[in-house]
């Protein structure tokens, strides 16, 4: 498989997580599609292997997202720069502690949104669980699938 495959199923998986913040874009979807054209184009065992993990996992989470609330965040004004936010802590946190670090990082993301919007502690913290109660669990357990999802590419692209 040429670079400019593994560029372009790259972009691929950064589209599908930045899709998962947008309401209305599949951005598990397109995560999933990526990671199947790159194991159609690989010759390797392991790209099977992570395509039938990544189908797994993806189930897996739309069982989860099923169980949750219904997402009612909206993609305008505030809940598009929360969702941001979110986003932005969840990679950081995916990061600095690898795999388990992005559900607090989430969480941290809109505690500062909300934070910075509203100034006070005690009123942060109710419209964190606010969020989290109108769907920010089921936003994060799709985003969450995703980097795993990504993580296992990135893996299997660097070091097999």
């Amino acid at each position: 498989m040429g670079a400019w495959d593994l560029l372009l199923t790259g972009l691929v998986l950064l589209l599908g997580l930045c899709g998962v913040l947008l309401p209305g874009v599949p951005g598990s979807w397109l995560v999933w599609a990526g990671v199947l054209w790159w194991a159609l184009k690989e010759p390797r065992p392991v790209a099977w292997w992570v395509c039938v993990g990544a189908t797994g996992v993806l189930f897996l989470s739309q069982a989860v997202r099923w169980a949750l609330p219904p997402r009612r965040l909206r993609a305008g004004g505030d809940d598009g720069r929360m969702l941001a936010y979110a986003g932005c802590g969840s990679f950081l946190g995916f990061v600095l502690l690898p795999v388990l670090g992005a559900v607090p990082g989430f969480l941290a993301g809109i505690y500062v949104f909300e934070r910075l919007r509203l100034g006070r502690h005690g009123e942060a913290v109710a419209a964190l669980r606010t969020a989290l109660r109108s769907g920010g669990w089921s936003v994060l357990a799709e985003l969450f699938t995703c980097q795993v999802i990504t993580a296992a590419w990135l893996g299997a692209v660097f070091w097999s």
